[in-house]
């Protein structure tokens, strides 16, 4: 416990407190004002229309940079004292993530029709597939040299340009929904990431150096074996939950109504936001601390101090938020979507559920246990999709919340089984037991 505390006031606080906790925050303004000006000026209908484009758009993001993000940001703080090592890692990665892009990108453009039909069903909006396929090589780009900031530990300048492009951003979005509605909301879910481009130049400016490092010569495909787990990890998690919320806003849309479709989309919106700062935290403390831990007795004491400290915070919070729905639901949305109100109680109790596995989960992470991961994460989606078709047949709209709460408590459930012993099982009193 005391570590805990020690740990949040000494680094957590320092960095979630100052430009992340800037970033962060100015990111859940930034959606907050979208969804009302989404609710004011298209209503529920659009906000389904737009929750699928940016499912799909997340999952060919993550596609496009081949799940590179995590493992390359690792292995360039790990290789930037290797002048040989870091231009192997540079250029396989740069020409990987730009060949993987730029087919992507052709392969969305000539079947634009076709990924319309999939996601604006009877609506459509072929063009706006076709301007995805035009950004996503740029988008690619900007994702490369942030993974090569991050690596070389340059918060500060990267946490400034995306606080700007998240304004930039905020203020054109809003302008295009004004001016074109529907079309300029799709359009600017596309472009906004884009706009970025400057994290992009100002990368270069600040690393000219690093330009030299990256040749075709160097590609090695030991680096991308290498990768390949975090590729695989990440693709897992970031492809499979975009894949299946479309799946479920889509059956929701043909069983029930688009507007239905729309309040889903809606109040997942809303978790999206209170949960931002929970995965901040976990990521800046629970991750680093369960890489560092190697007995069963450090791995418990962790587990259940996160538990007694921060989860009965998590808990009251979302205690208030669910007191305060009916305010919430006026200030987020508008009176239309008055029927969200019906769908906090499912969905809170799925997001804390979700939290409590996090914590126990982030051990696969640290421990490199990747089988259990992939295996666990399919699981998951898998359960979401079943659980939620059978109970939006029984119970309507309610049942697509009740289905992402089965899903997580069913998950939570299985984590504590995987570490059962290191959490609940006889520890040797010399700690000599380890993972």
């Amino acid at each position: 416990m005391k570590r805990f505390f020690q740990y949040i006031n000494r680094e957590v606080l320092v960095k979630a407190a100052g430009l992340s906790t800037a970033n962060i925050t100015i990111k859940i303004i930034s959606g907050i004002v979208i969804s009302k000006f989404i609710a004011l000026f298209i209503g529920p209908e659009g906000m389904a229309l737009i929750g699928n484009l940016r499912n799909f758009f997340s999952t060919i993001q993550s596609l496009a940079i081949g799940g590179l993000y995590k493992g390359v940001v690792k292995f360039i703080n790990e290789a930037k004292t290797n002048v040989l090592e870091l231009s192997k890692t540079l250029s396989t990665v740069f020409y990987s993530g730009f060949f993987i892009s730029v087919l992507l990108a052709f392969l969305c453009y000539y079947n634009a029709e076709f990924i319309n039909s999939l996601i604006f069903l009877n609506n459509n909006y072929t063009y706006v597939i076709e301007v995805l396929a035009m950004v996503l090589p740029f988008y690619a780009l900007n994702m490369f040299v942030f993974a090569i900031m991050n690596g070389f530990s340059k918060y500060k300048i990267l946490l400034i340009i995306n606080i700007i492009g998240q304004i930039v951003g905020l203020l054109i979005t809003i302008l295009l929904i004004k001016q074109e509605n529907i079309d300029g909301a799709l359009i600017a879910v596309i472009i906004t990431p884009a706009i970025n481009l400057l994290i992009s130049v100002v990368g270069v400016a600040f690393r000219k150096n690093l330009m030299h490092h990256i040749k075709v010569t160097s590609i090695n495909l030991s680096v991308l074996k290498n990768l390949s787990p975090y590729m695989i990890m990440a693709l897992v998690s970031s492809i499979a939950l975009p894949i299946v919320f479309i799946i479920i806003r889509n059956y929701i849309i043909s069983e029930i109504g688009i507007k239905e479709a729309g309040y889903w989309t809606a109040i997942t919106r809303v978790s999206d936001y209170y949960l931002m700062f929970v995965n901040a935290l976990m990521a800046l403390y629970i991750l680093p601390r369960f890489t560092e831990i190697n007995s069963r007795k450090e791995f418990r004491q962790e587990v259940f101090s996160f538990y007694k400290t921060i989860m009965p915070v998590f808990a009251i919070l979302l205690g208030i938020i669910y007191l305060s729905r009916s305010l919430l639901v006026t200030f987020l949305f508008t009176e239309e979507f008055r029927p969200i109100e019906d769908l906090f109680a499912y969905q809170i109790l799925g997001d804390f559920m979700r939290v409590l596995s996090m914590v126990i989960a982030y051990k696969f992470l640290a421990n490199k246990m990747f089988i259990h991961f992939i295996i666990l994460e399919v699981f998951l989606f898998v359960i979401m999709y079943i659980s939620s078709i059978y109970f939006i047949d029984i119970f309507g709209l309610e049942g697509a919340v009740m289905g992402h709460c089965l899903s997580y408590f069913m998950h939570f459930g299985i984590t504590l089984l995987i570490f059962g012993s290191s959490l609940f099982g006889v520890i040797n009193e010399d700690d000599t037991d380890t993972f």
